[in-house]
């Protein structure tokens, strides 16, 4: 095509030239009817006639011929969707946005590294090239669209999708448009991705509205799930336990999996309850 005008990747309003069996062309504007882009009856969402003016959305299909479709990105340019990674090339990745192609994510406008089938929150722009493009950038749009929390109690649970991380924690926005902030410290030892859901207990709700959720269990379950933890080890070392108050905490972790904060919680509990007994040498034994 000679006319640099029309380019793929991009949204365009266009004339209906003529119809064939097959679908119907749309005028290129250079005075050619070669140069003419295809619009598919299977890209049509509508019957079309000549002299149309039709909103398309434009690509290059396998033998590379700039191609049109009425099927347009269902995120509005500016607007934010939640989408699924389709396919990760060395520049970046393509996510899925109602279109015939995948939208170009650029490795520039990624926040953490992403995978194919993940879904994560991105908002449509059009690049410096007049393409549409997509980026994982969409705090600022978030905090428009945000609600303050209504409704909601500290110990209550809520469910949102992560759609920014930082070195303090990840943001998360709910089904109610609540925005929630889980920090670091009340994350889970496994990594956390961009886009995934999660459900949170609130911990905080701070004036304007927004909150503070943690992964990790009450102070009473904890405590008792590490009292557990305590107890089926001490019964696969006949009945004792090899660490003690006086343990080097990294120890503790290594072998346990809690802080030396917790195992001397868990410790304490499990004595109080009679459940494990401590002997003259300061080692835990489990009660007879």
């Amino acid at each position: 095509m000679n006319n640099q005008k029309w380019k793929e990747n991009s949204i365009a309003e266009m004339t209906v030239a003529r119809l064939t069996s097959f679908g119907a062309f749309l005028n290129a504007e250079t005075g050619n009817s070669a140069d003419d882009i295809l619009l598919h009856r299977d890209q049509q969402t509508q019957e079309v006639k000549v002299g149309d003016t039709v909103k398309v959305f434009l690509y290059h299909d396998p033998h590379h011929r700039m191609t049109a479709s009425m099927r347009l990105p269902q995120i509005p340019v500016g607007g934010i969707g939640y989408v699924e990674v389709l396919l990760m090339t060395r520049f970046g990745a393509f996510v899925e946005a109602g279109t015939e192609r995948g939208i170009f994510l650029p490795h520039t406008e990624t926040i953490k590294p992403i995978r194919e089938g993940q879904k994560i929150w991105v908002k449509l722009y059009i690049d410096k090239t007049g393409r549409l493009a997509v980026t994982m950038h969409v705090d600022e749009e978030m905090r428009k669209i945000a609600r303050p929390a209504r409704g909601i109690k500290v110990g209550g649970k809520v469910t949102g999708t992560i759609y920014n991380m930082t070195g303090e924690g990840a943001f998360l926005i709910t089904r109610e448009k609540w925005i929630a902030f889980l920090h670091r410290k009340d994350m889970p030892q496994t990594p956390l991705l961009m886009g995934q859901e999660l459900t949170g207990r609130v911990t905080f709700i701070r004036e304007d509205g927004h909150l503070n959720i943690s992964l990790r269990p009450t102070k009473e379950k904890a405590l008792d799930s590490d009292g557990i933890r305590l107890l089926q080890y001490m019964e696969s070392h006949q009945g004792r336990m090899l660490l003690n108050d006086k343990s080097d905490p990294m120890l503790i972790k290594d072998i346990l999996g809690i802080s030396k904060a917790a195992f001397k919680r868990a410790a304490g509990h499990l004595l109080k309850e009679g459940k494990i007994t401590m002997d003259d040498s300061g080692q835990y034994r489990i009660s007879k």
